[in-house]
């Protein structure tokens, strides 16, 4: 037995971004399309001394700073920075704290949040504690009495003892490692020195099976797949699905949200037999799928074999190990077919492998990357090769020679030009295999517009005929310059993984009324999803501990020309104050990166920590190893590197995490403030 190296199909690679800047990480170009701040809160942390004294600590994603106004006789607002907290002293009562949050394009949004100040003891504590259920292990409590500002959770897990705070009424949450019963406390505050406590003993559950369907397969042509098993393909004959060769080994039927599962009971191991008489050859192919889910397997082993030599004898079975295993989610694993040295041409048998427990498996399938060069999810569109091209209600679209090499490369480009028309009309781009979508995916184009402000509207559509078409959501983005390209960016949501979209729509200015002159004549070049980091708006700043984090205007062109850069603050908090960047979809790892980035410092010899983590609420995050770079010059851009080693392939991190000078304090002063711009992956 050997253990496989393995990756994750969790996130869909779609197409590689093919221009010369693939694989950046750092355009900061996107200040005309950010939005207002969202989730927008704010924590409240009360001394128990009588003397009113509260923290008032805002949070928001998109938020760069915020304006508070405390509610009480202060007259002028107080503003701070993302990741700073405000202590400001009340009197006994109770107020509306308002919190006005700004994004970096000067959007904002506000929220009112109650805040009680008692030199009362809590009273009437009343808990509600239950298990989530969606989740597994983890429990959701919410607490609630008269006099109270916050209250703090000690969830009684050993070896953990810090509780987890949170405004009183709202839900504090915490994922245990193992089922059980735990002694939870929860102890109730207010501004008074005496609290109220309640202690109990509760059972911490998991759930035992899925509660929604594993993620449907991209599409693929049907020669680079042999499927076994999956409801998105066409599958080869099998015999037997858990013959009696000893194992204890229970298969039942399961169905969920109509999708077919092998649900495997005491799986110890279990075959599965294709058609003796007539082998199954995936000697073209080169991986092996599938999609897993367990809470108890401590490893899962796929084997395969070939019985169909002349003498009839197996050929030696080659085992492969998924070790690292992920609980209580659907986990699609790919293995290279490459690590099995079984004669491929004649597989009869498969088996699943795994320690005596419960595992589901749906969509097992061999595959092999594309024959014809053009994947599923026909992204990049570079207008070189031919696709369909079509118009409507007097939209027009051709291919045409580039009519402007600068900033823009390419030999061919598309000419949009918008008629005398509908005001909706527009032009699709129709690729014979479907895009491959998820939702939130992110779409960029390079555009050449003849003034700005012009409004150039993307969606994808199926191929039913209209009036029945069905849609992801229409997203506009807006040109900022005339007479130039620029690249503009496209967050498509409303995604339905049941449809298969073969048709990319573009309008340009959707409701008004098109002449077809120049001034209604775009070229678009390059339509690719988005690099690995580009701080586009599908990219979240935050910050933790006395970090702040923020875009600014480059403030020293000298040695990195960028409009924008990012700005880090390390002020006096805790010695790790940091700051995140975080996506919405997880960054593209491997077990070793490396990863550059332009680094302005105000001194030499200042420590900067990289490392990814994982999207799970600190305790219980989950990090690549932590790696320092240090700077070499003082006020000068320079260029550091971080070999990230050590990654964990199974987790899927959605956090980059910077903290400079861990373990130092910081004073929040211009000797802890330094500029990063162009995160690359190499």
């Amino acid at each position: 037995m050997k253990i496989t190296k393995y990756f994750l199909s969790i996130v869909l690679i779609i197409a590689t971004v093919i221009s010369c800047n693939e694989d950046e990480l750092g355009s900061l170009d996107f200040v005309s399309t950010a939005t207002a701040p969202t989730n927008v809160e704010t924590f409240f942390s009360v001394t128990q001394d009588n003397t009113g004294t509260v923290t008032i600590a805002p949070n928001a994603i998109g938020a760069v700073n915020y304006d508070i106004e405390f509610g009480d006789n202060t007259v002028d607002p107080v503003s701070i920075k993302q990741g700073s907290s405000i202590t400001h002293v009340y009197e006994e009562g109770n107020y509306d704290v308002k919190i006005v949050a700004y994004g970096i394009s000067g959007l904002k949004t506000e929220v009112i949040s109650p805040l009680v100040v008692s030199f009362k003891a809590p009273m009437n504590l009343m808990v509600e504690i239950a298990n989530d259920e969606a989740i597994s292990k983890q429990v959701n409590v919410t607490a609630t009495a008269d006099y109270a500002t916050m209250y703090d959770v000690y969830f009684g897990e050993e070896g953990i003892t810090e509780p987890i705070s949170g405004n009183i009424g709202d839900v504090v949450s915490n994922i245990y490692a193992e089922p059980g019963t735990y002694t939870i406390k929860i102890v109730a505050k207010g501004a008074a020195i005496e609290t109220t406590e309640y202690i109990v003993d509760f059972e911490v559950t998991e759930i035992s099976q899925p509660l929604a369907k594993a993620p449907t397969p991209r599409f693929r042509n049907a020669a680079d797949v042999v499927s076994i098993f999956s409801d998105a393909y066409n599958n080869v004959n099998v015999t037997e699905w858990n013959p009696g060769w000893g194992q204890s080994t229970q298969l039942t039927s399961f169905v969920i949200d109509g999708d077919n599962v092998l649900k495997y009971d005491y799986l110890n191991y279990t075959g599965i037999v294709t058609d003796y008489g007539n082998p199954t050859d995936i000697s073209s192919m080169e991986y092996v799928h599938f999609d897993y889910w367990t809470n108890d397997a401590e490893s899962i082993g796929f084997k395969i074999v070939n019985t169909s030599q002349a003498d009839g004898t197996p050929e030696k079975e080659d085992e492969e190990t998924v070790s690292d295993i992920v609980e209580g989610k659907w986990v699609g694993v790919d293995i290279p077919l490459a690590d099995f040295t079984t004669d491929k041409s004649g597989i009869t048998q498969m088996l699943f492998v795994s320690n005596g427990v419960t595992v589901f498996i749906d969509n097992l399938y061999f595959w092999k990357e594309a024959s014809d060069g053009a994947e599923a999810g026909a992204l990049p569109l570079n207008f070189e090769t031919d696709y369909e091209l079509s118009s409507f209600d007097g939209g027009e679209i051709s291919v045409i020679d580039n009519p402007d090499a600068n900033g823009n490369a390419s030999a061919k480009v598309i000419q949009l030009i918008k008629g005398a028309g509908q005001t909706w009309a527009g032009s699709k781009i129709t690729s014979n295999l479907p895009f491959g979508l998820s939702e939130s995916i992110v779409v960029t184009a390079k555009v050449w517009s003849p003034r700005a402000g012009l409004n150039l509207l993307m969606k994808f559509e199926d191929a039913v005929p209209w009036p029945n078409t069905s849609a992801t959501a229409e997203i506009t983005a807006t040109t900022t310059v005339a007479n130039a390209w620029e690249e503009l960016t496209f967050v498509v949501t409303g995604v339905n993984s049941a449809l298969e979209y073969n048709n990319l729509v573009l309008i340009m200015d959707n409701g008004t009324q098109g002449d077809g002159s120049s001034n209604y004549t775009v070229y678009i070049d390059d339509i690719s999803i988005a690099s690995f980091l580009n701080f586009e708006p599908n990219f979240e700043l935050s910050s933790f501990d006395g970090g702040a984090i923020s875009v600014i205007d480059n403030p020293d062109t000298n040695g990195n020309t960028s409009a924008k850069v990012i700005e880090l603050i390390k002020g006096a908090g805790q010695t790790w104050a940091g700051s995140k960047i975080t996506s919405s979809v997880p960054f593209e790892l491997s077990e070793s990166i490396t990863v550059t980035a332009k680094v302005w410092s105000p001194r030499a010899g200042l420590n900067l920590l990289m490392k990814f983590e994982d999207a799970a609420p600190w305790p219980n995050t989950s990090a690549t190893a932590e790696i320092t770079a240090t700077t070499t010059v003082a006020n000068a851009w320079e260029e550091l590197t971080f070999v990230i080693t050590g990654v964990n392939t199974d987790l899927e991190y959605n956090n980059l995490v910077l903290i400079m000078d861990n373990g130092t304090q910081g004073d929040g002063s211009s000797n802890y403030t330094i500029y990063i711009d162009d995160i690359i992956k190499n």
